[in-house]
Parts: structure tokens; sequence; C-alpha cells
């Protein structure tokens, strides 16, 4: 067994001498000083594997929509027509046929469930790959293998789809693509956030969150300028650059120390230290021993791919954080993943209204950014449910009695729901241990993606009537988060390696605890 001497010295401090052992938080913040120019590099690199994740997300709203057509023959054809009830001489799209799956294979008069099968096969995909991927991050892959998979998984299947000759292959691939890309986030977050201190968690997960922004804006941008093209053009424009950044990543990215000591690879974790020191004079490192007791490491947390939801399970606590956090998440996926769906249903240009909405994640960042520091997680995420809540309902509202503010209240609402997602996640990572925090994100990421699945149902349903899409969006967000009041606050608290860590934690700060 190896004794629990501490891993690193002061400089000052003689190889003999005695002291407490230091946690693992104490030990990585020591040796790769907080947040410098290493760390931020290699923060920034990791999360912007979010760009492409946002790219995947979103890429069906411009590539499978319905695209706008005019009469050819004004004798028999009206716009207030039926398209399905009109000769197919007497109108024409406004755009090429190639441009929308819709359009090139004829889908226009064929039933909601074919037209939204590949969008839901996506998300299915993502739900898949979640219950499938989700513990093998923190298992056997480690955070960075995990993520360097899933975004070759990722492109991998957006090239293939380009060849797609029908829907049915069409559909098949995305669930293929949601299956890769549902762990892409939840590492990212997870691995840019390990390399750093407390003192700057926050921060370096909201370059993910910054990142996700810029993936949806520029897949506007580069759907506006290929909106005369082929939609098999804007795959091949989001995954080409998804190869070449894994290739940069699979050299440029360390594997988290935490993780590599947590699973009992010392060795690596001191390698991956030393590299990452920011200079040789700071401390002088003995590595003599472990920082952790070597059975915790190889004991009940070296888990196999589902322990860790089995350990989340069978520990009370751990079990209602984890029901909380996902019923939260359940409620906020619903209108962050509606919302832009929904946009059809406004009088508001598409490029247009999607920018905006992709424009209002940006705020979101920056108050996560700059305010995560001084923000209580749970009363700041219960109050951005609340309000992306009755936002959504407002929507219903102003579409009867002052139609030029609905686009308004549309986008405070996604806005709320944005900055409750970002918050959501940043939350999650401090309320669960390291051995299990991976799987936890991960979960809680499946509970978003979940309420996404129900989304185009209320979208499509809700073109007749909006209080089914939006007000239904805004009462599952504000009643999804009232679960919240009972989990404890994490602002400034220290992160935890174990789940004995934990519970020593909130016992000591909750002594009736189960």
């Amino acid at each position: 067994m190896a004794d629990s001497t501490p891993l690193l010295y002061d400089s000052d401090k003689p190889p003999g001498s005695k002291r407490p052992p230091r946690s693992l938080d104490e030990t990585i913040e020591r040796c790769i000083g907080g947040f410098g120019w290493f760390q931020i590099f290699q923060a920034i690199l990791v999360s912007f594997a979010w760009v492409f994740d946002a790219q995947q997300t979103f890429i069906s709203v411009f590539t499978d929509a319905e695209p706008s057509w005019h009469c050819t023959d004004e004798s028999v054809c009206d716009k207030s027509s039926n398209i399905c009830q009109l000769p197919k001489d007497s109108w024409t799209w406004d755009w090429p046929a190639h441009t929308s799956i819709i359009s090139e294979w004829d889908h226009e008069c064929s039933t909601s469930f074919i037209t939204g099968l590949p969008a839901s096969s996506f998300f299915m995909g993502c739900l898949f790959g979640g219950l499938v991927l989700a513990t093998l991050a923190d298992s056997t892959l480690g955070r960075k293998n995990m993520l360097l998979f899933s975004c070759l998984m990722m492109s991998f299947s957006s090239i293939f789809t380009v060849f797609s000759p029908n829907i049915w292959i069409y559909s098949a691939l995305r669930f293929i693509n949601g299956f890769g890309r549902a762990t892409v986030g939840t590492c990212a977050l997870v691995l840019s956030t390990e390399l750093v201190g407390k003192r700057w968690r926050g921060q370096a997960g909201v370059i993910g969150f910054f990142c996700f922004t810029l993936g949806f804006l520029s897949l506007s941008v580069m759907a506006y300028v290929n909106r005369g093209s082929s939609w098999r053009t804007l795959y091949l424009w989001i995954s080409v650059p998804t190869i070449l950044y894994c290739i940069l990543f699979l050299f440029s990215v360390h594997e988290s120390p935490r993780w590599l000591f947590v699973k009992g690879r010392k060795e690596e974790a001191i390698r991956t230290l030393k590299s990452m020191a920011q200079t040789a004079s700071a401390l002088t490192m003995s590595f003599s021993n472990v920082l952790i007791d070597q059975d915790s490491a190889s004991g009940n947390d070296n888990v196999d791919i589902y322990s860790s939801i089995r350990i989340l399970l069978n520990k009370r606590w751990a079990a209602q954080r984890l029901a909380a956090v996902m019923l939260t998440g359940f409620g906020i996926g619903m209108v962050y993943y509606g919302m832009p769906l929904a946009l059809g249903n406004l009088s508001v240009n598409l490029y247009l209204g999607v920018t905006l909405n992709a424009l209002s994640e940006l705020p979101a960042s920056l108050i996560i950014f700059f305010l995560i520091g001084k923000m209580n997680r749970k009363e700041s995420l219960l109050g951005f449910t609340i309000l992306s809540g009755v936002c959504s309902v407002m929507c219903v509202v102003m579409g009867r009695v002052w139609p030029s503010l609905q686009i308004a209240m549309e986008l405070i609402s996604f806005f709320s729901a944005c900055t409750a997602s970002n918050m959501t996640l940043i939350y999650t990572l401090e309320l669960f241990p390291t051995c299990v925090r991976n799987s936890a994100i991960s979960m809680v990421r499946q509970a978003l993606v979940f309420g996404g699945v129900f989304s185009p149902l209320l979208v499509a349903a809700g073109r007749k009537n909006n209080l089914i899409s939006f007000g239904v969006f805004g009462m599952a967000i504000g009643i999804c988060g009232l679960p919240l009041i009972g989990l404890p606050e994490t602002r400034g608290g220290t992160i935890c390696d174990t789940m004995d860590e934990e519970e020593h934690k909130q016992k000591a700060a909750i002594p009736t605890l189960a």
C-alpha cells in the first residue's frame, strides 16, 4: 500500500519534513500556476470542439428546411393554396431543388414523421450515444481520448452524409452523427476545467460556451453564403475542418492529471504535471509518493464502464442531486433546442432569426464568464429558468396583441435558456466528485437532449396555435427548475475527487446528511 505523504514539497522545506498531505486541487494548482498562458491555450484548444458540436446540432435548421415557393400558373395557383393540392407544373421552388433535402427528394407533401425523421434520428443518436459512451471518459478511455474519438466519429459520419441517396440513409447517418456527438461537449467541459485550479474553473468552462456560440453563429454565416448551393456542401464545410482540428488536438492537448491520479496512473500524471509546470524554479517537486491513497485510486472508484452511474444511483445524496439537475436540464433543453426550430412559426426571416438567436448566446456566455465568481449557482439558475418560462409564455400573448414584440420575447426566453444551460453544466461539475463527474455531466446533457426530442413535435403542432409550442416551452422550463431548491450551493467550494470526500464535506456542512 502506498503511503499518503505529500506529492509536492515547497522549495524551502527539506524533503524529510512532515506536513499534512495536500489535496489534488492544491497540488495541481501549485504545479500549473492556476490559469497561465499554457492553461489558456489548452482550455481554448479543448473547448474549440464545441464549435463543431454547435454546427452539427443546428445544421438541420437549414438543410432540412422546407424552401419557399412561388406560383408559375396564376390561373390555378396562389400563395394561400395548399402546395400538395396544386398541379406540379403550376408552382416551383424559389431556390434550386438541391438546397434542401425536402425539395431534392420531393418530400414537400410527406408526413411530418418522414420530414422530421432526420432531426429526430440525430437527437435519438445523441441519447443512445450518451448512454453507451457516458462513462468511458471516467472509466477506460479518459477525457482526451474520448473527445478525440467523438470528434472523429462526428466528422466522418458527416462526410458520409454528403453521399446520402435518400432520406432513409440520410436519417441513419444523422443517427450515427448524433451518437458520436453525444460526449463532445461533456468531455470538452470536464477536460478544460480539470486542467486549472478551482479559482478559474468557471472561466475555463465558459470558454466552451463562447466556442459553442461561435459555432452556432458561423453556421448561420456558412448557410447564408451557400444559400443557393446544395445542402451537401454545408456538410462538407463543417466536417473537413473537424478532421484538421483532431490532428492538432492529438499532438497538443494533455490528458487530465486529476483523472490519471484517480485511475492510479501516477507516473503518467506526474509526467503531465511536469510538462505543464510553468516555471522550474516555482517548486521543487518530489514525486516519490502519491497524493491520494493508492487504494482509493484503484479500489471502488476504479470502475468499469457502467459503475459510475451505479455509484451515483447507490448514494442517496448523489441520486437526489442527479435527479434534480436532470429534470432541470430536461426543461431547459426543451426551450433551448425548440426555440430555433420554432422560428419558422414567427414572422421573421429564417437566416436573420437564427443569427439573432446565435448572437443572444454571446451575452449569455459573457455573463457567466465575468460574473461566475460572484453568482450563486442555485439562485441564478432558478432565476433564469423562471425568466425564460415567463417570456416564452409571453410570446403567445404578444402574438395576439402586439406581434412585433413576439421576436423580442423569443430572444429573451432563448437568452435565459442559454444562460441557464451554461450554469447547469458549471453547477453539475461542482456538485459531483472527479470519479463520476464526467458521467454526471453526460447524464445532464442527455436530459437536455431528451427535452430536445420533444421540441420538434411541439413546434409542428404549434404552427397553427403557438400556445402548444411556446406555451408548453414556458411551463416546462419553469416547473422543471423547481427541484433545484433542495440542492446545496457550490460557489467557492472545494472540488472533491472521490465519493467519500464529497460525503465527508457534506457531513461537515450538514451533520444530518443521510
